[in-house]
This record gives structure tokens, C-alpha cells and sequence, in this order.
């Protein structure tokens, strides 16, 4: 009878909303604290163009922190009696440390190269519709990008195995695509706008969001490429 009520109790909206907030909350603070040493030194840089290589360099600790929220709130069930997101986490952390620096370094590599090259085009004397094709680019390496990170922390798959998936699932799964970019855009607005706390603080959400979004990915590989 009490195991009854236990389950009874931890699977109510109203128990299942307070979980989903409290497992917001808990992996906000954990990525914020593994992502801190590069947010504190990008909050002290000057928001100018020649300081890309160094924002760069500090958005570096925030691909495994990432990564972790991601891994956490895949697994993490909303049931009051059954709440770790913090042993999750740090689960996540630790097993996709070096998978997702190998995925999320490459890309931040890419796209600094590709937004010097654009902030720099009058100068170099080079025609403006340049920039076109390189905003393309620089949208299919964030595509890929986030695709792989995704598959790096929800799964073990060799590292050229995770990037010919992530390629692969940008035209399998369209609405996924569709929703990265639509998602990458929101993000890009909201520190445009406010600033790049704001985006911090809402990494969690944002991961979320990443989550249920790239679900028709994940669970095609489930189905096809999990043994």
C-alpha cells in the first residue's frame, strides 16, 4: 500500500512539474559551475572583433558541461521519488569528457575561422556576397555540430562514426534540422539582445528544448545503429 501511494504520489502533474523544475534547476547550477572558468574570463573580454579566438577559447569548458545537461535530462524520469539529476550529471560528465571535446573543439575551431573571415571581408578587399556562402557554412558546421554533440552524450559510437551520423541525420530527419536552426537563431538573438548571461542562464532550458528536439534522431539510431 505505501509503495502504491509512493508511485501514486510521484507520477501526478503537479509532482511531475515540480520535478521538471527542480531538474531544471539542479543541472543550471551544475553546468554553470563546470562551465565557469571560461564564463567568468568571457564576461571580462571586451565585446570586440578581435577578441573571436579568445571567446572562442573560453566557450571551451561549456561543450562537456553541456554535454552533461544534455546526458542528465535524457534519462532523468520525473517522478518525485526518483530524483538524481545530479548523479546523472556528473554521470554524463565524466563518461563524455573527451567525446564531446573531440566534437564541440572542431566546431568552434570552424566557426571562429568562418566569423573572422566575415568581420573581416571589407578589409581583405574581398566581393560582400562572399559572406553569403560562408554564413552557409558556417550554419551547416553548427548544424553538425550540435547533431554530434547530441549523439556523443546519449550514446558511445566511435568518433568518425558520431560525425558521419550527425551528417547523415541532417537530411534524414528534417523537423530535427529545422529545429536546431530554429533553436541556434533563438540563441543567437537572446545574447544579441541581452547579453551572454542570459544565454547562460538559461542553458538548461536550452538543453531541454534540445532534448525533445532531436528525438526523432535519437531514436532512429536507437532502432537502426544500437545493437
Amino acid at each position: 500500500m505505501s509503495t502504491a501511494t509512493r508511485r501514486e504520489f510521484g507520477a501526478g502533474p503537479l509532482s511531475r512539474g515540480a520535478a521538471l523544475i527542480y531538474t531544471l534547476l539542479v543541472v543550471e547550477l551544475l553546468l554553470l559551475v563546470c562551465a565557469a572558468p571560461g564564463l567568468v574570463a568571457l564576461f571580462a573580454l571586451e565585446r570586440h572583433i578581435s577578441n573571436l579566438p579568445l571567446v572562442a577559447l573560453c566557450a571551451v569548458p561549456l561543450g562537456p558541461a553541456f554535454s552533461a545537461a544534455l546526458y542528465a535530462l535524457h534519462r532523468q524520469r520525473l517522478d518525485l521519488t526518483e530524483l538524481h539529476p545530479w548523479r546523472l550529471f556528473w554521470r554524463g560528465y565524466r563518461a563524455n569528457l573527451t567525446g564531446s571535446l573531440l566534437v564541440w573543439v572542431p566546431a568552434l575551431v570552424w566557426l571562429t575561422v568562418i566569423a573572422v573571415n566575415l568581420v573581416n571581408l571589407p578589409a581583405a578587399g574581398v566581393p560582400g556576397w562572399w559572406a553569403v556562402p560562408l554564413m552557409l557554412v558556417g550554419a551547416g558546421v553548427s548544424v553538425v555540430g550540435v547533431n554530434a554533440l547530441v549523439i556523443t552524450s546519449l550514446f558511445t559510437f566511435r568518433l568518425r562514426d558520431v560525425f558521419r551520423l550527425a551528417g547523415y541525420f541532417v537530411l534524414r530527419t528534417p523537423v530535427v534540422t529545422v529545429g536546431t536552426v530554429l533553436l541556434l537563431v533563438a540563441a543567437t538573438a537572446l545574447t544579441m539582445v541581452a547579453s551572454e548571461a542570459a544565454l547562460a542562464a538559461l542553458g538548461s532550458v536550452l538543453a531541454l528544448a534540445l532534448v525533445h528536439g532531436s528525438a526523432p534522431m535519437t531514436d532512429v539510431i536507437r532502432k537502426e545503429f544500437v545493437g
